[in-house]
């Protein structure tokens, strides 16, 4: 790809201006009941970053276009309503166009929103048709009948028919801080709950969620480069501080309306709800501390619940995005900690092996299950359980998959190290009929990692050297680049995933990734194992990590000039590093970094610390607010302004402290920017700069002062 000028895009340009080479491929994958088609979302080409809802056939393995939203935006409305733009950045949607539709289990239609307009899709005989609305609409959604479609606008729950007729409120309320059928922060944030209303199977009622978030508290975030525009107020729940009141009430389509009863006070957190096919509703409730979720079946005429499953912990219970789910002879499907494996449990009943840790149910059918799973943790299989075969793996090659199923037909994504992007095959009964067209854009870097298992710990790491013909002579600068958090890892078997770390190596850089502890894919004591400290053991693993590889690579890592940098949480253990071992690190570039966990929210920081009103020496030990006197490596911190996830009150507060401790550093601050900087301009330049700065203060990093190079 060139530019206007007909010169080669430059990596970093590239990468930016595809979305990390993203745009383009399909996504969103659903499967007909029955097997017939297949819908997804793509955009046109590889810098496109509209998405459009297409068709396959399966019969006849052709792709069709059922809803192009230039065709329908063709007055040029493009508005997203707020709310929306919200619930993207939670979701970290990066793509525009149809980002999201609702289809009924036989595929013949799907309800999307596109600029806040409400369309439902003929998804056989293609086109869509705009339906009336009552205001702005975010999350339409297809009662499983297919006869009329729920969406919400201005915090209320509305349904209009298929037709276009008889549209109504079912239920809202005139109050600021109370929405029905919208997820809270917390909920889309950190327990993958995006959604805040479930239709019955008949399509007569739902099950609504009401939130109110009248107890949580104010925070403004504000835009310092436009001082004519007022701040944003949002409400945040901060560790510590009080969470949305969250309930549930079955409402008919006449506006009847029965409350659901649990105890919210014990278990506050709506982790999910919904009606599963034959049987009456349910919800899953947890605790605050997290260490007990309930499974309670609710009463759809009085609203009472009764206790029909739970599990606890010492620590905390982990939620199963997809669960429950029943089998048809009433069997309960779940995950469980079972021999420090993620398991597989009919009842209680445990199918899978140990060592087989299990990531999450995919789907449920009469008498099968089909899960993501692997024993290794640099990779991820489709596996299927049925009653008549039990265990069976669906793919065979190292790499990480994904996919979804209905009738005989099974999509499969797929990633592996040797081919770029990422592949969706179509098969039937085993055969493959068909690939989904990608029309993502092919990387110049090709990426060459080197998989490895170092230390006592055997951490996954994957160590990446310069391409042949840029390589300097002699030992390398080192740049580690971790993500390092809980329950996410950076170090698979997909070519993608190595991209900007090969480029990085190829700016004359010896590039380690490692998975410490906490990371996911090892196991229930594993992750435990940062259980009240995001600090020591994250860090220690970066350590040992950066000796092993060094031992296993021996003449190739110059140990006296390291680097990291990191995003998010990556970015806090990057000056984690430097603040508490620069007798290792001695340079870091930190972006959007927790720098004090007391800022961040209740449900993803308590589950790790506690409670900071009873546990405040938790949170002191893992805050970096104390060790800013400790600085004396060079630093630089990155951080939106608009973030509304880690706030830039994170880098501002470090920064503040390293003021205040006389320690120079850098800030970089980004006017506009969210957690996330898809912008193409700004996403090219931080490349380009943090390879300087890392460039300049590893250079001789001895005679470096705190603040950087000059």
């Amino acid at each position: 790809m060139s530019d206007t000028h007909g010169r080669p895009l430059s990596f970093p340009r590239h990468r930016a201006r595809t979305r990390n080479f993203t745009l383009g491929r399909p996504r969103s994958v659903t499967v007909a009941d029955d097997g017939s088609r297949v819908a997804f979302l793509r955009s046109g080409d590889g810098t496109d970053p509209v998405n459009a809802l297409w068709v396959l056939d399966v019969e006849s393995a052709e792709e069709r276009l059922v809803a192009d939203p230039v065709q329908l935006l063709a007055d040029g409305d493009d508005d997203v309503p707020p709310e929306e733009l919200a619930r993207r950045e939670r979701m970290r949607e990066i793509g525009g166009g149809i980002v999201g539709y609702d289809a009924e289990a036989g595929a013949t239609k799907a309800a999307f929103a596109l600029s806040g307009r409400l369309f439902l899709a003929d998804l056989v005989a293609g086109g869509a048709t705009e339906l009336p609305a009552a205001g702005p609409v975010i999350d339409p959604r297809l009662d499983p009948t297919g006869s009329r479609v729920a969406y919400v606008t201005g915090g209320a729950l509305h349904v209009v028919e298929a037709d276009g007729s008889h549209g109504r409120l079912v239920i809202g309320e005139e109050a600021d801080d109370v929405t029905w059928g919208v997820a809270e922060f917390v909920a889309a944030e950190e327990m993958d709950r995006s959604r805040g209303y479930w239709w019955a199977p008949d399509g007569q009622r739902l099950l609504v969620a009401r939130v109110d978030e009248s107890p949580v508290r104010r925070w403004h975030i504000a835009d310092p480069a436009h001082p004519d525009q007022p701040a944003t107020e949002t409400r945040y729940p901060a560790a510590g501080t009080p969470n949305a009141a969250v309930t549930l009430a079955i409402v008919a389509l006449d506006g009847g309306r029965v409350e659901v009863e649990w105890d919210t006070e014990v278990l506050p957190y709506l982790a999910t709800a919904g009606w599963a096919a034959g049987r009456t509703p349910y919800v899953v409730a947890q605790s605050r501390d997290q260490r007990s979720v309930h499974l309670r079946e609710i009463d759809p005429e009085s609203g009472a619940t009764h206790l029909i499953g739970e599990e606890t912990s010492p620590t905390w219970v982990d939620l199963h995005p997809g669960l429950p789910a029943w089998l048809a002879d009433g069997r309960l499907v779940r995950l469980t900690d079972h021999l420090d494996t993620t398991a597989l449990a009919l009842d209680d009943e445990v199918v899978t092996p140990s060592g087989l840790q299990v990531g999450a149910v995919v789907d449920v059918g009469d008498d099968w299950v089909l899960l993501e799973a692997s024993d290794e943790p640099t990779e991820r299989h489709l596996y299927r359980w049925s009653t008549s075969a039990g265990l069976e793996r669906l793919t065979q090659t190292p790499g990480m998959y994904r996919g979804a199923i209905g009738g005989d037909v099974l999509a499969v994504e797929s990633a592996t190290l040797d081919t770029a992007g990422t592949t969706w095959t179509i098969s039937r009964g085993g055969t493959e009929v068909a690939r989904l067209t990608s029309y993502a854009d092919a990387p110049s870097t090709r990426p060459r990692p080197q998989l490895v298992r170092v230390g006592t710990q055997e951490l996954r790491t994957a160590v990446l050297l310069p391409r042949d013909d840029v390589r300097p002579d002699g030992p390398l600068p080192v740049l580690m680049a971790p993500y390092g958090g809980p329950h996410f890892r950076m170090v698979m078997t997909a070519h993608n995933a190595y991209l900007e770390p090969q480029w990085y190596a190829d700016q004359g850089f010896a590039v380690v990734i490692a998975d410490g502890r906490g990371t996911g894919g090892r196991g229930p004591a594993w992750d435990r194992s940062v259980h009240l400290d995001l600090a020591g053991p994250v860090l220690e693993d970066q350590v040992d990590a950066l000796h092993g590889a060094a031992e296993q690579f021996p003449g190739e890592l110059d140990l006296g000039r390291v680097g990291i940098s990191g995003w998010s949480f990556g970015g806090y253990l990057a000056a984690l590093a430097v603040l508490r071992r620069p007798d290792v690190f001695h340079a870091a570039v930190a972006g959007a970094p927790v720098t004090d966990w007391r800022l961040y929210d209740t449900h993803y920081t308590e589950r790790y610390l506690g409670d900071p009103t009873t546990d405040p020496d938790t949170y002191r030990r893992s805050s970096l607010l104390d060790d800013a006197a400790a600085l004396r490596r060079p630093l630089m911190l990155i951080h939106g302004l608009a973030d509304d996830n880690v706030a830039f009150a994170h880098t501002l507060r470090l920064s503040s402290a390293l003021l205040a401790a006389g320690r120079p550093h850098t800030v970089l601050p980004l006017s506009g920017i969210t957690h996330l900087a898809t912008q193409e301009v700004v996403a090219e330049n931080l490349l380009l700069l943090q390879v300087e700065f890392l460039r300049s203060a590893l250079a001789h990093p001895d005679d470096v002062p705190a603040g950087g190079p000059a």
